[in-house]
């Protein structure tokens, strides 16, 4: 049989396809079990011969370099009447930041029905609203294009789900349909509503696994047809332009009554089985992989070298908003140190990031800061005009999910005379997340400063829509050119710290990495360029109180040091540093 599937893909005989179907084969057969195994692979050869006739690449390795730095944004938010949002978002793009980000991920681009994109209609079409397909591909003559593959589930109004309530093929065996009387008290909830949802059909009623809400239902990946229509429209997406594909919510993917339904065994060797795909057929592309979950939950997905290329860094966001807050860094520094001991799969890294279309995750802070502090945390957000989402635990208790809350607006002192650090301790917390190891990320609405966006929430009745805002194009403009203007000192601001950044081989993903040891109110890494030929030591004040650095690692020639930023007082001596209140430095030196 193997013979037979590798002749039917034909590949070059210089590349060790062989070893590769051998792979796939065997995660089929784990999937699926052995008498399947024949039939699934004739299928999922013959789809991947399709998409080599179409897009044939040459083989290459794999890269990310220093300069890699990606934006985060809906394909709609900014928009003006004069064209489609996706052409004026890209000409927002052309106009104000095509020196600062080699990557744009947009956010769920298909056409939809609720949760702001995430229940998909047409996982192969382009929202209408936003523009088409030519609009998407022009952007990849400026930027890598990151795209979601929301593989979890699909909308109510999607075709698939048309054909279950009609008991027509294919779809009828799509979705998972289970007796509302089973036991499924073990199952990880990331939400408060049920977990199954009632549908009326052509055969009665019948209820359906519903993981995020009653218009999201859950694919059953225990048919290997679900599996391969989502191979192949992820390889769509990469012979549309795609270089990363984030797989969304990938942790539930596989239902096992009497188990959690998370991060199962099965779900991992699909994650292994997408990337042996991409091995063979699109080598130069990457995937990523988003599970808002604890730490060590989270890199899983790593595998060993053989899963996610990218990781979102979950636990990234709160430790930082965590930190600033309460003025103390030790469970940051604490984080950070085990992260330095992680040996990094080769043609791994992390996507570090400090807001998204979503909430501040909270589940990532599992392990790492006290309860106590976590709640202190999430009283002090709501001060700030936040909210909280919620999630039911197996014993039907709810417990903070999530922190809904423009990440800007997180540091704003609720009290305006306490409000002087504002826009420094958001520097911060930005400033770090672009000094870490891997490729940051920065989310549109941080760039600009966009405050709580309280009249979303107020209309749509959820809770994300604080950080969902939409710009017209021309008040965004304006208040960017309003030197007197939040938004205007923040983004130029941040523009310039990013084109700086963009300089610095020490930032390059594969560079090494040392948490210094500091005080509980600082935080402080070194980095070396792969090459030797920069050494950076990056320091920052987490506290209104100037700071003395002195620490056995730092070098006693440090006022020979180039500091980039450039904004913060500082003085150096003797190997020691004095850090004004929320300062942000990168030290550098060069062979």
């Amino acid at each position: 049989m193997k013979a037979h599937v590798t002749d039917i893909l034909d590949l070059p005989a210089a590349r060790p396809e062989n070893e590769l179907v051998e792979r796939i084969q065997l995660r089929i057969e784990f999937l699926y079990g052995s008498d399947s195994v024949h039939d699934i692979m004739q299928k999922l050869m013959l789809l991947l011969r399709d998409h080599l006739d179409k897009r044939p690449r040459p083989v290459s390795e794999k890269f990310w370099t220093h300069e890699d730095i990606a934006l985060i944004t809906y394909g709609g938010t900014v928009y003006s009447e004069d064209m489609p949002p996706l052409r004026t978002l890209r000409s927002f793009l052309n106009k104000y930041l095509m020196e600062e980000f080699s990557m744009v991920h947009l956010l769920s681009i298909f056409p939809w029905s609720s949760d702001d994109g995430f229940s998909v209609t047409d996982f192969r079409a382009i929202d209408p609203a936003l523009g088409s397909w030519n609009d998407i591909v022009a952007f990849d003559n400026e930027f890598d294009l990151i795209y979601d593959l929301i593989l979890n589930h699909c909308s109510r109004e999607n075709e698939w789900f048309t054909e279950f309530v009609e008991n027509r093929e294919p779809g009828r065996h799509y979705f998972i349909e289970m007796d509302p009387d089973t036991d499924l008290a073990m199952v990880t909830r990331p939400r408060t509503s049920p977990l199954l949802s009632s549908v009326n059909t052509s055969e009665g009623v019948r209820n359906v696994w519903t993981t995020f809400s009653d218009d999201q239902i859950d694919m059953n990946f225990r048919n290997p047809d679900v599996l391969l229509e989502f191979i192949d429209i992820l390889l769509q997406y990469y012979r549309r332009s795609a270089r990363v594909v984030r797989l969304d919510a990938v942790a539930y993917l596989w239902k096992q009554v009497g188990t959690s339904c998370i991060h199962l065994p099965q779900t991992h060797h699909i994650v292994k089985l997408i990337r042996d795909v991409l091995d063979m057929v699109e080598p130069e592309a990457l995937i990523m992989t988003e599970t808002n979950v604890p730490h060590a939950e989270n890199i899983s997905y790593f595998g060993d070298g053989d899963e996610a290329h990218l990781i979102y860094q979950f636990s990234l966001p709160p430790l930082l908003l965590h930190a600033l807050f309460a003025g103390n860094t030790r469970y940051l520094n604490q984080w950070a140190r085990e992260l330095e001991a992680m040996d990094l799969p080769r043609g791994c890294t992390f996507f570090n990031f400090t807001a998204s279309h979503d909430g501040v995750g909270l589940r990532p802070l599992e392990g790492l800061v006290p309860m106590a502090e976590v709640d202190a945390l999430v009283d002090e957000m709501l001060r700030r005009g936040g909210h909280v989402s919620r999630r039911l635990t197996p014993n039907g208790v709810e417990s903070p999910y999530e922190l809904n809350i423009s990440y800007f607006d997180a540091f704003r002192h609720p009290d305006p005379a306490e409000n002087q650090w504002h826009l420094n301790a958001f520097i911060v917390s930005q400033a770090v997340a672009l000094s870490l190891k891997g490729i940051p990320a920065v989310y549109i609405h941080s760039l600009t400063a966009t405050p709580n966006y309280h009249r979303g929430v107020e209309s749509s009745g959820h809770a994300r829509a604080i950080n969902r805002r939409k710009w017209e194009r021309g008040k965004l403009e304006s208040m960017i050119e309003n030197s007197f203007c939040e938004t205007s000192r923040v983004f130029w601001e941040y523009k310039r710290i990013l084109g700086i950044r963009r300089r610095q081989m020490a930032f390059h993903p594969a560079a090494s990495q040392q948490v210094l040891e500091l005080g509980d109110g600082l935080f402080g890494i070194e980095r070396m360029a792969p090459d030797g030929s920069q050494r950076l030591i990056a320091l920052f004040n987490f506290t209104p109180s100037i700071q003395e650095v002195t620490c056995t690692h730092m070098p006693r020639d440090m006022d020979t040091w180039t500091e980039l930023i450039g904004r913060a007082e500082i003085n150096c001596k003797g190997g020691s540093v004095s850090l004004s209140p929320y300062a942000s430095c990168w030290f550098s030196k060069t062979s």
